[in-house]
């Protein structure tokens, strides 16, 4: 059994090498191989500590564990309000979602995302948008089967030097009225 609770400053380390354990499974291939070898747990530890600090109360950063198990943090997830240049009122954008590659098809993932969708919704979000690199094709199916879809935006993010295409996905939420 997974359970999702909000991220601390004490899961800082846990949530950054989670990260880039993510971002070197799933962007191998992706992207520069420079870029994902530079990455760094203990840079990317003080960047979760000083975004959690600053993150405010529109930003929700929640963490998965296993109950009754003593291996930690499992996944990380995090959401706020939409960043995207028409920034729309009422969508949250999915800003992340790592899981330790080693639990990766374990269902965490499917708990954290469930955990943010329904705690987006909760907080009158009517949708959920988030940004894909469009060749990861497994973070692509599972967005698709958590209920995203593509909604034909497209932009490309820099990576050590390098063009990387993303798409867009973009889900309805339930809540007060709405189906999603």
């Amino acid at each position: 059994m997974v359970r999702i609770r909000n991220m601390t400053e004490a899961d800082a380390a846990a949530v950054a090498a989670i990260r880039v354990g993510g971002w070197r499974a799933a962007y191998a291939g992706l992207l520069p191989r420079a870029h994902l070898d530079a990455l760094d747990v203990a840079r990317e530890t003080e960047l979760r500590r000083e975004h959690l600090r600053a993150a405010g109360e529109h930003v929700v950063n929640l963490v998965a564990e296993e109950e009754g198990r003593t291996e930690g943090v499992l996944g990380w997830a995090c959401y706020g309000p939409s960043r995207d240049d028409d920034r729309p009122e009422g969508v949250a954008e999915l800003y992340a979602l790592y899981v330790r590659p080693d639990r990766i098809g374990t269902g965490v993932g499917r708990a954290l995302c469930a955990a943010a969708v329904g705690a987006a919704a909760g907080r009158g979000f009517r949708a959920m948008r988030l940004w894909v690199v469009e060749g990861n094709a497994r973070a692509r199916a599972f967005y698709e089967r958590a209920g995203f879809t593509a909604d034909g935006a497209e932009a490309a993010d820099d990576a050590g030097g390098a063009a990387v295409p993303e798409m867009r996905y973009a889900r309805a939420l339930a809540g007060p009225g709405r189906t999603g």
